[in-house]
């Protein structure tokens, strides 16, 4: 629910929970928007104006309780490859091609509101997304390796750079990766050992804390330089890239508006108003819109701040605001600390966040229920790491869009036997004990009928007919909602070669609108209620009783 709805309605004893989960959450957003500038290849403080104009304007607008919007691995990635594209072209900065980029983004999602798209949420299935996510982090694992190890790199694509790596080992620099390898082992065992810590807030405040004391600077370890102090200046974007940029802002708004309404409907909890697509929208949208003028990136939920400030207690959005003004606090008072960090901790971070995007689980789940879906989300992970993330992401959109269009071109089309004991019809075949019968051939499809299906229906139909060689066949209609004009002709025909074949086609169990359709056509007229029948149980004993004699009770 949007500001309004949820201050009207807030209770002064939920302010402890929302500080609490603000300034856990706060643990967690401020290093990674960091990290994720790096990433992007923008100044580090742009992650950080990210994140304090996207959690001030969300909670104004958004529909979900917990979604914490800053920016994500998978924006900054798509980012990075379309600053390094456009600098090459225009010779604009990267902050001048991120702005742009955010207002671009924002521009298309509230237009995207204005025509009630948020349904649009849906045409990315999981498998594509387990596969695309995948694809960005080993994209963005081997794009850090430069930082944790020391060296430089020329080439920018991720098989470049796999292909160069050995030329330049070489180079190594031992002191960058004795602290990335630290900061490895920080990351990764501090959860377990210390669960209550932030580990990315520790490892940031340890690894600035040994580039103090030991003058790491001194022995060659990078750090971030100066980050200026204060408010974000109110900055411009560079219109004139809009041309430019627009198609790739398509690619990164349908990316942000997927990763925030898939991270709103997963911890949206039962007492929760439920996730209103076409507001989140708006609301990242407006996010988008605010990043741009402070200079920042594009805008989205992300999985890993919302899971915390969920787990954390968040009650409502304030928790966000909360967060944000702990962003406003390392601005204004932190700033000359943090040029202290290494590149090669934040590399460290990178990593271990990037590994945590390859879910080898996520991918044996799909295997165990369905391997075609499989094949899906490993062809998306191939096309982000070998073709790159843009592509990979319209990838994602095209596998996704076609395997609707296949699913809905191929529907499953059986023969129906019956259990008597149990009194239920079933796919022929699942049980030895259930009955089929000499001349009868019952049959059922699933799904609207329509130009598209009709012939592959009416050919796994005609194979089936020519499997039982029947004198009647029982269409049984309960699982189709609807049939379009084309698919009611190709029905008819069907109808009038069977007949003249000797065979009878009988319907059964027609929804009320589907009957009407029916009586509406020839079909209709040529059937009568005679042969259309109220469920298949009422067309067997019309079988039994009268053998294929025309002559039926009528529907009831």
């Amino acid at each position: 629910m949007h500001f309004a709805a949820w201050l009207a309605t807030y209770r002064r004893d939920w302010l402890r929970a929302d500080g609490v989960a603000g300034l856990t959450a706060a643990a967690v957003v401020i290093p990674k928007a960091m990290a994720y500038a790096v990433i992007a290849g923008v100044p580090i403080e742009a992650g950080l104006y990210t994140a304090l104009a996207a959690m001030l304007v969300y909670p104004l607008l958004g529909s979900s309780r917990p979604l914490s919007v800053t920016t994500t691995s998978a924006i900054a990635m798509l980012l990075a490859q379309v600053i390094a594209t456009s600098s090459q072209t225009t010779g604009a900065t990267a902050s001048a091609v991120a702005s742009t980029m955010a207002l671009l983004v924002g521009g298309i999602l509230v237009l995207a509101r204005l025509l009630r798209l948020g349904f649009l949420a849906n045409f990315i299935s999981l498998p594509v997304l387990v596969g695309f996510e995948a694809g960005v982090g080993i994209v963005i694992i081997v794009g850090q390796l430069k930082s944790v190890l020391g060296v430089n790199l020329t080439s920018h694509t991720t098989v470049g750079i796999v292909l160069e790596l050995p030329r330049v080992l070489s180079q190594t620099h031992g002191a960058t990766v004795l602290l990335a390898v630290i900061g490895i082992a920080v990351l990764v065992a501090l959860p377990r050992l210390f669960p209550r810590v932030s580990a990315p807030l520790a490892w940031v405040a340890l690894s600035i804390a040994a580039a103090a004391v030991l003058g790491l600077g001194a022995l060659g370890v990078k750090s971030v330089g100066a980050v200026p102090s204060g408010l974000p200046a109110l900055a411009m974007p560079e219109l004139a890239l809009a041309w430019q940029l627009w198609p790739a802002a398509l690619g990164v708004a349908l990316m942000s508006f997927t990763e925030s309404v898939a991270a709103a409907r997963t911890f949206c909890q039962r007492d929760d108003p439920p996730v209103n697509a076409n507001q989140e929208l708006l609301a990242v949208g407006a996010a988008n819109v605010a990043s741009a003028f402070v200079g920042g990136l594009p805008a989205g939920g992300g999985t890993s701040q919302t899971a915390i400030a969920d787990s954390a207690g968040a009650r409502s959005q304030m928790a966000q605001w909360i967060n944000a003004a702990s962003v406003l606090i390392v601005l204004l008072f932190l700033s000359p600390v943090i040029g202290l960090l290494p590149h090669a901790a934040l590399g460290a971070l990178i990593l271990v966040a990037s590994v945590a995007m390859i879910k080898p689980e996520a991918f044996r789940a799909i295997a165990r229920v369905r391997r075609t879906e499989l094949i899906w989300a490993l062809i998306t992970l191939a096309g982000v790491v070998f073709i790159g993330t843009l592509e990979g992401i319209l990838i994602a959109v095209v596998i996704s869009i076609l395997t609707l269009f296949y699913q809905a071109n191929h529907p499953p089309v059986y023969a129906v036997a019956y259990n008597r004991e149990k009194a239920v019809f079933r796919r022929a075949g699942e049980n030895d004990s259930d009955e089929t019968f000499p001349g009868l051939l019952l049959l059922r499809t699933e799904g609207r009928l329509t130009f598209a299906n009709a012939e592959n229906a009416r050919q796994k139909m005609q194979v089936l007919v020519a499997q039982s060689q029947p004198r009647v066949i029982v269409l049984e209609c309960s699982a189709i909602p609807d049939i379009e004009y084309t698919a009611l002709v190709m029905l008819t025909e069907a109808e009038e070669n069977l007949r003249a074949r000797g065979v009878s086609l009988w319907l059964a169990a027609l929804n009320p609108d589907l009957l009407k359709v029916i009586e509406r056509s020839p079909l209709g007229k040529v059937l009568g209620h005679e042969r259309m029948f109220f469920n298949l149980r009422k067309a067997l004993e019309a079988w039994e009783q009268g053998g294929d004699r025309p002559a039926m009770p009528p529907q009831g």
